[in-house]
């Protein structure tokens, strides 16, 4: 398995012996969103998913002690706060989440793995429709958490907005499993629907992978292996020996 992060700066240095050696040896690939190329229609089922009449002023969707980091995070972006009128609340989180962004989703592991298995079978636990769909079904005061969840996560980065990166680099677990459970994943119901629940519906596509293939390599955002949620700690649930390799 591969703990993956979707966005990284330009000319981020990543891929360790190690790494290059899964990404060539393995014999399939199966990655959280296997149609992150179709650019076109993701953004398409965006627009349809994210708009709604009458949403009112994002403003109104966060506590007052979050409204002066909202209206800031919606300056840096440019974004005329007309445009939220009809924007869900939890599409606005995914659009603010930029403001923070520290890299490019060009440069995302996820994208480089996929373009290396051109020639090999490629598999996703999800259709980008679906994993938009997520975000829809959740309830409206979910969405607000998430949302507040998404300028906490903002605020908490102006200080250091490569820790999380650099983390990933450096293969810093106690850190990443810390941004499991704050930020966006701080409220319970927004995190069981987007990391507890979706790992659980992974699991039985992961063993039937592990079944069939010799090499199988699963690709997913590493937020989805660690701690006793994660994939690593079911595998291990399931009998299986999972063991940390060094770069």
């Amino acid at each position: 398995m591969l703990g993956t992060i979707h966005a990284l700066p330009d000319g981020t240095d990543w891929q360790t012996p190690a790494i290059r050696s899964v990404i060539e040896d393995a014999d399939r690939l199966v990655v959280e969103v296997v149609n992150l190329s179709d650019t076109q229609g993701i953004a398409e089922t965006f627009a349809s998913l994210a708009t709604s009449p009458d949403q009112g002023s994002l403003s109104l969707r966060v506590s007052r002690d979050h409204q002066a980091s909202l209206d800031a995070m919606i300056d840096q972006l440019e974004i005329p706060r007309t445009q939220f009128y009809e924007t869900e609340t939890w599409a606005a989180a995914i659009m603010l989440a930029r403001a923070g962004a520290v890299g490019k989703t060009r440069n995302g592991v996820d994208r480089y793995v996929m373009s290396r298995f051109r020639d090999r079978k490629v598999y996703g636990f999800e259709l980008a429709q679906q994993q938009l769909g997520i975000f829809d079904k959740l309830a409206e005061e979910d969405q607000r958490d998430l949302l507040e969840g998404t300028i906490e996560e903002w605020r908490a980065s102006r200080d250091d907005p490569g820790r999380l990166t650099r983390a990933w680099l450096e293969g810093d677990e106690a850190t990443l499993l810390e941004a499991t459970t704050t930020g966006i994943m701080a409220d319970p119901e927004v995190r069981d629907a987007l990391l507890v629940q979706r790992n659980a519906d992974w699991l039985p596509t992961i063993l039937t992978h592990l079944r069939d293939a010799e090499r199988p390599l699963i690709a997913v955002g590493v937020a989805h292996l660690v701690g006793p949620d994660g994939l690593k700690n079911m595998l291990e649930n399931e009998g299986y020996t999972v063991t940390r390799m060094a770069n």
